[in-house]
């Protein structure tokens, strides 16, 4: 599980500084403690500041799980910057945000602050408690009473302020320091004589009681436990007893004192309860501590160490019950229970290496690889190719063709299998920046992110999924990945077609659409360069017909005209530029011409009419066919295959629909007789552009969808090799 240790210690990272600012802090050494015991418990662990960025880093650090994923959890430390009920700010964050947490909630943890509305909850349900009353100013009249007292500030922790008082003038001059340091009123308390006795609990409905812990305070000073003495200023040194020495009977009535002012309270999880037993061997609750320290020689710590837990159990088993909570188990649930059939094997595999994938994906988008950058993509190349290898592909020669393509293949070859198709290029253009890979709480940042990275890491860990299994071996499997995106497979085409026409499906690796939607038809897409040339002219010289610029620019809206959404065709203009010398008007356009169309015979009569309209000017133009990508015709076994897939994602809830596409992709060069989808990889958006991104949820959505698709594969493997085999 992923769990954040939030606390509090250096950062003042707040809008604004005032109010009383908290003196409570754990030490660097306890922080680096209780991380190193959940690492031991085999968690993904970091550890956060509780300031005003904690949302923003817990966002970053627990992306959103799937179903039956374990979910992060907060281990929370947490004392408060500054303020009222300072206890309660990060837990309140976490309510908020749906963030499971170690501890108790806003509420215990307000209530437990304020001593006196504790001390009156407690009155209320029958607990025994020191006789007490508050001072709201420093001119407050203090009523007759016995002394010694007890004066403290109502609204602290830890001992802070805590003395003992014999007169009028002592109360006075303690309670005076407390309003000055504190800013708040004042709780008198008597005395009770006697042994102070701490009971620590953990767990919930009812929470466990540890053995009673008794504070040694030898012979120095006051029989109190001072903030001196927590901060080892007093000069003397407060020893731990655990467990107490007690009756039997008298450490059960303390333990049951205790259980029962932590549900007074509403705790949950932990807490540690003070008490005090006087000379008469009465009990009587001082506080209840909702946070009680997790410091090497507390109390809390020593007691657990006395019912059998030492650190690490400690803390993993605070874990554990705060799990229960949430999740009704000891532990956050797997999909349905223990794994043990392959595809749960395969759910937890894939959900506990997200942390990884991420990283990968990170690593990979660090290395450019624009079209026709033969460095990079040969870096890229050789990168795939080892992680590949480690998931058990091999090298397939025969259909290699570098550096524009290269194919690996499962043990059991690719004929009759299954068929990715991705490409290690980025189709940008010099004119678009480079972009740093970074996360954002629901989006994946990078160059080429969505159109290569994401989806070649996707099947790189599905794989190693399956080779775990010792699947994989078995499954006849394919990756083709292809260098000449950018150049509209120039290269690549005809390779591909090869490839493809050997398999018996094919995926193609392009991104998701934002609707977590497949697809299973594109149209195909033409592209022309048109070129117009024509005499240069002086600005306002007489001439018959327009000038070179006037007549391309009206051709092309003639050409756009032919646009059609009954018959599913696009013409369009995406780049428009012209050439002239100084002080004439242009002599020369060029202009790159799109055509999106449904099938071959529409998109030559299209051209036909294109050529016709364009007719014979008084200028010289060419169109000239740069590129032509065939469109991915629907199929009905590429409907099934669609079927397939959604038949898997709704075994795991994933999101999952089909749609057609107007733009192409190598999809098309699949043969007519091949099942084909495309857009298997994770969602993504803002393609081509500076801003893209992939959603987080769905990087492992999809990985997690791919693997269990090709698990499925392999039985029909094994039987199909039972058939030839007589």
């Amino acid at each position: 599980m992923k769990i954040a240790v939030v606390y509090n210690r250096d950062s003042k990272n707040v809008i604004n500084l005032f109010g009383v600012p908290n003196r409570e802090k754990y030490g660097l050494k306890s922080i680096k403690r209780i991380t190193d015991a959940l690492r031991k418990g085999k968690h993904q662990v970091i550890a956060l500041e509780g300031d005003k960025d904690l949302i923003h880093r817990l966002e970053e650090f627990m992306p959103r799980v799937l179903k039956g994923e374990r979910p992060g959890m907060v281990f929370n430390l947490s004392y408060g910057i500054q303020g009222q009920a300072r206890y309660t700010h990060v837990p309140g964050m976490l309510e908020m945000l749906g963030i499971p947490y170690v501890g108790s909630g806003p509420l215990a943890h307000s209530l437990s602050l304020d001593k006196v509305v504790a001390k009156m909850l407690f009155r209320q349900h029958g607990l025994p408690t020191p006789d007490f009353f508050v001072l709201d100013s420093p001119e407050a009249p203090f009523p007759e009473t016995a002394y010694p007292l007890i004066v403290k500030p109502k609204n602290e922790a830890v001992s802070f302020g805590l003395k003992i008082v014999h007169s009028p003038d002592e109360l006075k001059e303690a309670a005076g320091h407390i309003f000055e340091a504190f800013q708040q009123p004042v709780l008198v308390e008597q005395y009770i004589q006697g042994r102070e006795i701490n009971v620590g609990l953990l767990g919930n409905n009812p929470p466990g009681a540890f053995l009673p812990a008794e504070l040694d305070f030898g012979v120095k000073g006051d029989p109190i436990y001072t903030w001196e003495d927590k901060t080892h200023t007093s000069g003397r040194t407060i020893r731990v007893v655990c467990p107490a020495p007690l009756e039997p009977e008298l450490t059960d009535r303390a333990q049951d004192l205790a259980r029962r002012a932590f549900s007074v309270l509403g705790c949950y999880d932990c807490a540690r309860v003070d008490m005090r037993l006087d000379t008469d061997g009465n009990l009587h609750i001082l506080e209840i501590n909702s946070l009680p320290s997790l410091g090497e020689h507390g109390s809390y710590v020593a007691a657990a160490a006395a019912m059998g837990m030492d650190f690490t159990a400690l803390v993993n088993r605070l874990v554990e019950v705060a799990s229960a909570r949430y999740f009704g188990t000891p532990s956050p649930p797997s999909y349905r229970g223990k794994a043990s059939e392959p595809e749960e094997v395969i759910f937890e595999q894939l959900t506990a290496r997200r942390e990884m994938i991420e990283k990968r994906l990170q690593e990979l988008v660090a290395v450019g690889s624009r079209t026709g950058d033969v460095i990079g993509i040969r870096e890229v190349a050789r990168r795939v190719g080892e992680r590949l290898r480690e998931a058990g592909l091999r090298p397939l020669d025969e259909l290699t063709e570098e550096p524009f393509l290269l194919v690996w293949s499962s043990p059991a070859g690719i004929d009759g299998g299954t068929l990715f198709v991705g490409h290690l290029d980025i189709p940008l253009g010099p004119e678009v920046p480079f972009q740093k890979f970074r996360r954002a709480p629901e989006w994946l940042h990078g160059e080429g992110i969505g159109l290569s990275r994401a989806p070649l890491v996707m099947l790189e860990f599905a794989l190693r999924t399956l080779r775990s299994l010792k699947r994989l071996g078995k499954l006849p499997l394919g990756v083709l990945l292809y260098a000449d995106e950018g150049r509209d497979c120039e290269y690549s085409a005809e390779r591909i077609r090869r490839a493809a026409s050997r398999a018996a499906r094919v995926l193609v690796l392009r991104p998701g659409g934002r609707d977590h939607h497949l697809v299973t038809s594109r149209r195909g897409l033409r592209k022309f360069r048109f070129v117009v040339s024509g005499e240069p002219l002086r600005p306002g010289q007489a001439v018959k017909h327009p000038e070179v610029l006037r007549w391309s620019w009206n051709k092309l809206e003639a050409l756009a005209s032919l646009s059609s959404r009954k018959d599913r065709l696009a013409v369009s203009v995406v780049d428009l530029r012209s050439e002239s010398y100084p002080m004439l008007l242009s002599h020369r356009v060029r202009a790159t011409v799109l055509l999106s169309y449904p099938d071959a015979g529409k998109a030559d009569e299209t051209e036909d009419i294109m050529r016709r309209l364009l007719g014979k000017g008084p200028h010289h133009w060419e169109l000239e066919r740069l590129a032509d990508r065939p469109p991915m015709r629907e199929r009905k076994t590429s409907q099934r295959l669609a079927r397939e897939l959604e038949e898997v994602a709704r075994r795991w809830e994933i999101p999952f629909g089909t749609q057609s596409s107007v733009w192409p992709s190598p999809a098309g060069l699949v043969p007519d007789g091949v099942p084909v989808v495309c857009g298997t990889g994770p969602v993504a958006r803002d393609l081509y552009t500076p801003g893209e991104a992939v959603q987080r949820i769905s990087l492992p959505q999809r990985t997690l969808l791919l693997a269990q698709f090709l698990a499925r594969q392999v039985p029909q493997a094994d039987a199909d090799e039972q058939k030839a085999d007589p």
